[in-house]
């Protein structure tokens, strides 16, 4: 990745569903606090990679019901797509090995001749998966009966099931765990394999990301049985995985600790800044602390307390302005007291924000440019305001002072991203 120029300080490998996305959360808790940490510890040093079973259609769908972060890289159709940033670039690499002894078109007559397997959508067919719904008291047979038949014909074939239900026919050479391998190697010839990877999990499918050489792994405490079986079969006395007691993201968050892989307490999770904490210097900190600041004073979960105010208004440079999409400025001392009218305005309601892509570069001795995005959830459309900008600057002690912001709309955003830039 050219986002770093040294190797990663951690690469966390996640499957979404019911790993990182827990559908059972209504509020989306234990990934908000996923992102306030990374975003406030990890982004600027380290990479995320989201590996899942889903197509591209379905993994941007979620993208718009869920609260998630921006990966550097993304592994999709169970590990026959690899992506890289925002844009989603396909490596080319990756197609060519999964090339070799596949033959699309014969997998696809051979299991026609198969009634138990249903094919799944049309947008789950892709070019090196072919993906059917089989009931599970038929499926080992019918992958028994398959593995025979490709291995005749002399294609290098692999059967994956997972989920109770999902049955995935992909090259030999694919799969979540290969595509990770891929990766690992890449990283090593450039001379930037990460220095810790984590590779998290809850089905079938995510079983051989554990089988990678010198990665730690998580098996979130909601793992299904095929990925416990699997666990107490196969590394059960490796102290390198383990299974959490943490759902979802929050099992991530538990991991990261428990390995001791760097800070594991989200920003989400501190009501009151330790002494000496002197990592709240750090310009990804300070931005991720503001604007959880703003949720709770909009939700009312803080008091309504002037001395708060005063404290943001103190850290607001006294001939700073904020430059309005418009072109309209506002001297920020102004907008600071803007922020007393919004207290408990959205009280009860189902209101959230988080930053995505926070990227500092420094500027000067104490002075850092950060761009990122930032978002907001509102009742229940997942995403709604436009994007900001936004500069800061740090005056040498462990309190930002705030000497510039602007705020950009996205062309064409009927979400609610903000991109913003800090100069701190």
């Amino acid at each position: 990745m050219e986002r770093l120029k040294e190797s990663a300080r951690l690469m966390i490998v996640s499957d979404l569903d019911h790993t990182m996305v827990d559908h059972h959360d209504k509020e989306n808790l234990s990934l908000l606090r996923f992102n306030a940490l990374w975003e406030a510890h990890y982004r600027f040093d380290s990479l995320l990679v989201f590996s899942t079973g889903r197509s591209p259609t379905l993994y941007k769908e979620l993208r718009k019901e869920k609260p998630m972060l921006t990966p550097d890289i993304t592994i999709m159709s169970v590990g026959t797509e690899i992506t890289y940033g925002n844009s989603m670039i396909p490596d080319d690499g990756w197609v060519e090995v999964l090339n070799h002894k596949w033959d699309r078109k014969v997998v696809t007559e051979e299991t026609s001749k198969f009634p138990e397997l249903t094919l799944q959508s049309e947008t789950e067919q892709r070019p090196h998966k072919i993906s059917f719904y089989v009931d599970k008291a038929k499926a080992q047979d019918v992958i028994k009966a398959l593995s025979g038949i490709f291995q005749k014909l002399g294609l290098d074939v692999k059967i994956i099931y997972s989920g109770g239900m999902d049955l995935d026919i992909l090259p030999q050479g694919a799969g979540k765990g290969q595509a990770l391998a891929y990766l690992h190697k890449k990283f090593k010839n450039e001379g930037k394999l990460p220095k810790n990877t984590l590779v998290c999990g809850d089905s079938g499918n995510d079983a051989e990301l554990f089988t990678i050489p010198d990665v730690h792994g998580v098996m979130v405490s909601n793992a299904q049985e095929e990925l416990l079986q699997w666990y107490n079969e196969n590394a059960k006395s490796n102290p390198k995985v383990m299974h959490a007691t943490e759902r979802c993201a929050a099992g991530i968050i538990q991991a990261i600790g428990h390995f001791g892989l760097g800070p594991n307490t989200s920003p989400r999770d501190v009501t009151k800044p330790k002494e000496g904490d002197s990592e709240s210097i750090h310009p990804n900190h300070e931005l991720v602390k503001f604007f959880l600041f703003m949720e709770k004073w909009r939700r009312a979960e803080i008091e309504n307390s002037e001395e708060y105010l005063s404290s943001f208004k103190s850290d607001s440079d006294p001939s700073g302005i904020l430059v309005h999409p418009s072109g309209a400025e506002l001297c920020l001392s102004d907008a600071m007291n803007k922020i007393r009218s919004w207290y408990g305005d959205k009280q009860g309601k189902q209101f959230r924000i988080w930053v995505d892509q926070v990227s500092s570069v420094p500027i000067g001795s104490s002075t850092w440019l950060t761009k990122f995005y930032k978002w907001e959830q509102s009742g229940n459309a997942p995403f709604s305001k436009k994007p900001n900008s936004f500069i800061m600057i740090l005056a040498g002690n462990p309190t930002p002072t705030f000497l510039h912001v602007h705020q950009t709309w996205l062309d064409g955003s009927a979400a609610s991203k903000d991109q913003s830039t800090w100069l701190l």
